[in-house]
């Protein structure tokens, strides 16, 4: 698509007595093109480019900042962005089918933070994808770069951890529903010459990136939460909270995935 700037330069060529072969080879637009301008110089509305709020003149946060929020903790754990068709880019978070109100919320996230308000589902084998098609998702997720999370690094911008500071349970939640999940865990213990059972509830968060860990684990401490690192094969990807008080916490602002 051209800008409003070329269009009109190829119309002043030819307006000056230029044949369309002359203009076309100076603007490196099609003769087809500056035929079609000549009858309707303005683009078509659906191929109008609008700015998002990251890179219109005003340079502000997303309107929806805790759906914004949510989606941010959703990219960095099951999301990836990939380059589209007409220089556009592709947003897909996975979600499994096991969780419907999952699929749900991720939708509705993407529509609040795409600027065309759209979203739409992919269905794979176990999974849905929710992918949302826009130009701006790089400026929307500056995370975005080749390769995975984990092998390059992932540092919020100021005004993405302004949002996060605003609303961590929203961030906290979108990490545990697509990275994490809520478990019951058992033990069995001798009182009295007598073994019991006794089951109690767990928070996980597993991801590879030390610096996306990190993210979770200092939005934890700023709500209080206490957590430990749950190492497994030496490998210290696990966090866990499983103190009573913190549990409960997570269970009034998280919960299990549904």
């Amino acid at each position: 698509m051209y800008d409003m700037s070329t269009r009109e330069r190829a119309l002043t060529l030819v307006a000056q007595g230029r044949s369309l072969n002359s203009a076309s080879k100076e603007t490196g637009v099609s003769r087809s093109a500056i035929r079609c301008w000549q009858s309707r110089v303005d683009p078509l509305p659906r191929m109008q480019r609008t700015p998002c709020s990251r890179c219109g003149p005003a340079t502000e946060p997303p309107s929806n900042t805790a759906a914004y929020s949510y989606l941010l903790g959703l990219y960095l754990g099951d999301g990836c962005i990939s380059p589209g068709m007409r220089a556009g880019y592709v947003l897909r978070i996975a979600c499994a089918n096991t969780w419907p109100g999952l699929i749900e919320a991720c939708a509705g996230a993407v529509e609040a933070i795409n600027p065309s308000k759209k979203s739409n589902r992919v269905q794979a084998v176990g999974y849905v994808s929710i992918v949302g098609y826009s130009r701006h998702w790089p400026c929307l997720f500056p995370q975005r770069g080749p390769g995975k999370k984990h092998e390059r690094p992932i540092v919020l911008e100021p005004w993405q951890q302004e949002i996060v500071d605003a609303h961590p349970w929203e961030f906290i939640r979108g990490l545990v529903h697509s990275d994490g999940c809520r478990i019951t865990n058992w033990t069995e213990k001798v009182i009295a010459g007598e073994r019991k059972r006794y089951e109690y509830p767990r928070y996980f968060f597993t991801n590879v990136s030390d610096d996306i860990r990190q993210l979770y684990t200092d939005t934890l401490d700023k709500l209080g939460i206490q957590w430990t690192h749950c190492t497994r094969n030496g490998n210290p990807f696990n966090i866990s909270v499983a103190r009573k008080a913190s549990v409960a916490l997570m269970d009034a602002h998280v919960g299990p995935k549904y």
